[in-house]
C-alpha cells in the first residue's frame, strides 16, 4: 500500500472528529485523542433566566412523575387490560419445546 509495516496510520473519525493512531499490523488502536468541543455560546447576563427556564423544566418532569407514580395501579390496569385483548385476538399457537429446536 505504500507504507512501511512499521508505519502507524494517523486516522480522523469522521463521526466524532478523534484523532486516532493505529498499528497497521495489529489493528490495533495505539493512542486516542478526543476532539475538543467548544462549550455553549452562553451570554452571562442572561444566566438568570437560563436558570429559570431549567428550574422549570425540573418541576415539570418532577410532576410527571409524581403523576405517573401516584397513578401506577390505574396504568398497570390499562396496559394490562390493553394485553388482555391483544392475547384474545391472536391466535393460539403451538408452544416451542426445546428439543424441537435443535
Amino acid at each position: 500500500m505504500g507504507r512501511k509495516d512499521g508505519e502507524n496510520l494517523n486516522v480522523v473519525c469522521p463521526c466524532c472528529q478523534a484523532k486516532l493512531v493505529i498499528d497497521p499490523i495489529f489493528g490495533a488502536v495505539l493512542s486516542h485523542e478526543a476532539h475538543v468541543k467548544m462549550g455553549p455560546d452562553v451570554d452571562l447576563t442572561q444566566a438568570h433566566s437560563i436558570l429559570e427556564e431549567q428550574k422549570k423544566k425540573r418541576e415539570e418532569k418532577f410532576a410527571d412523575s409524581l403523576f405517573q407514580e401516584t397513578n401506577k395501579e390505574d396504568i398497570l390496569a390499562k396496559k394490562f387490560e390493553e394485553a388482555m385483548k391483544k392475547a384474545k385476538d391472536a391466535p393460539a399457537g403451538k408452544p416451542i419445546r426445546d428439543f424441537d429446536l435443535d
